[in-house]
């Protein structure tokens, strides 16, 4: 009988002689609050990681499309599931670019890569070919999701952070300041933690983080930090490693 064996993607061990982080962006800050992109909000955004750069940080990005669409929220409107994820990730590239070109207007090179091939406005994902641009001070900015229906934003990030090799994923949330211990939009008493574990975090069904990617981060102890990006310069604060979130890790 004929065996076979499945190899695991290749994992990059983590930069030793620097900062390599993964900033995952929420595409609702990128609104403004409102359906589209706002440019004084990307502009904001774009200043803090160029300073965050300029002070040797090597930034990759996913930003997610919740200004534009949300997949599961159009699937519970009666739209295919996998049809509104697709329109998902769109809204992602659309939200990479707007950045790019905000992130270029100060002088930073930078990169898109997309998990469904756009040739005219992008590169397709190419891990190796990602550490490279890091490696010369680019910011790579990764767009369209996983490429795949059912795979959230979040997610992604930390898979990405993974393969490339990235010491932190940093979560920029709207709205939030990190994680705490019940939603403070409906419990106004509920406290903000400084540390948590992925596994406190899952049994405890924080929700600030899908459950998928806390899983991820978990089984591969890779560390996380939640912060939110309402407050001015807290990007650059966070790419540059100071605590100003909820730091989350395997134990």
């Amino acid at each position: 009988m004929t065996q076979t064996f499945t190899s695991p993607i290749p994992v990059l061990p983590r930069k030793q002689d620097g900062r390599r982080v993964l900033l995952k962006l929420s595409g609702e800050a990128f609104g403004g609050g409102a359906v589209g992109v706002d440019p004084d909000v990307v502009s904001r955004v774009a200043g803090e990681v160029a300073e965050g750069v300029a002070q040797g940080v090597e930034c990759a990005i996913v930003v997610g499309g919740g200004n534009f669409f949300r997949g599961a929220e159009l699937s519970q409107r009666g739209m295919d599931r996998r049809r509104a994820d697709y329109m998902g990730m769109l809204g992602t590239v659309m939200n990479c670019l707007a950045l790019q070109d905000f992130l270029e207007q100060r002088g930073v090179s930078t990169r898109v890569q997309t998990a469904i091939e756009m040739g005219q406005v992008a590169e397709p994902y190419i891990p190796l070919r990602a550490v490279r641009h890091l490696e010369k001070g680019r910011v790579v900015i990764f767009g369209a999701g996983a490429g795949m229906p059912y795979f959230s934003t979040d997610t992604v990030a930390v898979q990405r952070a993974l393969e490339i090799g990235c010491e932190e994923v940093l979560m920029g949330k709207n709205g939030v300041d990190g994680v705490y211990d019940a939603d403070p939009r409906t419990h106004p008493d509920a406290v903000k933690l400084d540390h948590v574990t992925y596994n406190d975090a899952l049994q405890r069904g924080l929700k600030v983080v899908d459950s998928t990617a806390f899983s991820l981060c978990m089984d591969n102890a890779q560390q996380m930090m939640v912060f939110g990006l309402d407050a001015p310069g807290n990007i650059t604060r966070a790419m540059r490693g100071d605590r100003i979130g909820t730091v989350v890790t395997h134990d």
